[in-house]
């Protein structure tokens, strides 16, 4: 079979939660589908996105006597969101946050188990992107590109892979109370107790959270993160980033401006910190998802 011979790729829909923190209008023009994560707050469930707006939890957030708490998005869920894709003619490649922090991708999973009975005629896969927030984003934006270009299931896969290596996500917390209470990440209680007075920046990587560096000021620790995506550099290609922020908008917008400044990135956003991750790290959070190419 010639190269003009073969098979034009069955079209692909890209799914993933919304701890992904894509801006809406990407997620909008690329026609990535979103699977919103709930939250209890008060005994009152709200859908992350949908129900509540991330300036509207931070503020009951800041007055809260009872911490929210959230709940992984339910096998069904996922599968109404595969059929939806399905009945448009397309397989689906569906991208979660990673494991180690979530119960998502085991839900997603379960669901393209289920979906193999009820949707014989569609592949559904799911793929691990073993970091979070924006850092996921991007791997399901390069997913969602290659979707758009007319590539299918195992192209856009790869698209994602591709850069996996090289994502780095960074977010100075203004505390380490929340992550502490929550329990989530094991070492923050011991984190709280030896850097009261100290603003810590933490690392998304390899599917867990660490301690990357500890400053004294949010300042300093804005110049810190900076220093960083110069240093952590690999190849010759451009920046693509994220500014993510919680409730701190000013500081959000100043630090993409330097960020374009000095590396002029090939793209550039400034998104809200999910209400999801806010549960357990609190309001303050500034952060920066990036990747550069290879070149």
């Amino acid at each position: 079979m010639t190269s003009q011979d073969s098979p034009t790729p069955t079209p692909v829909g890209i799914v993933t939660d919304s701890v992904s923190c894509i801006p809406p209008e990407v997620v909008s023009r690329l026609g990535i589908e979103i699977v919103p994560v709930e939250l209890v707050f008060d005994g009152k469930v709200y859908r992350d996105g949908v129900d509540i707006t991330p300036d509207e939890f931070y503020a009951l957030l800041e007055g809260a006597k009872r911490l929210p708490t959230t709940s992984a998005v339910s096998p069904g869920s996922y599968l109404q969101i595969y059929r939806r894709v399905a009945e448009r003619g397309k397989d689906v490649l569906c991208i979660t946050v990673t494991s180690r922090l979530s119960a998502m991708y085991d839900s997603a999973k379960t669901a393209a188990d289920m979906a193999r009975e009820v949707l014989p005629d569609r592949r559904v896969e799911v793929l691990d992107s073993g970091t979070a927030t924006t850092g996921e984003g991007f791997m399901v934006m390069e997913a969602a590109r290659a979707a758009a270009s007319g590539k299918g299931l195992d192209e856009a896969r790869s698209a994602a892979l591709r850069i996996q290596p090289w994502v780095y996500v960074l977010a100075m917390l203004d505390t380490l109370h929340y992550l502490a209470r929550g329990g989530r990440v094991p070492k923050a209680a011991a984190w709280a107790t030896s850097l009261l007075q100290v603003k810590p920046i933490l690392e998304v990587k390899d599917g867990e959270v660490h301690l990357f560096e500890r400053v004294r000021t949010r300042k300093r620790a804005t110049e810190h993160m900076l220093q960083a995506v110069a240093r952590l550099r690999r190849g010759k290609g451009p920046l693509h980033a994220a500014v993510m922020h919680a409730h701190t908008p000013r500081e959000a917008e100043e630090l993409g401006r330097v960020l374009a400044a000095r590396f002029q990135p090939a793209e550039l956003y400034v998104t809200q910190f999910t209400p999801v991750m806010g549960v357990h790290t609190g309001p303050g959070v500034l952060g920066v998802a990036f990747y550069w190419e290879e070149g």
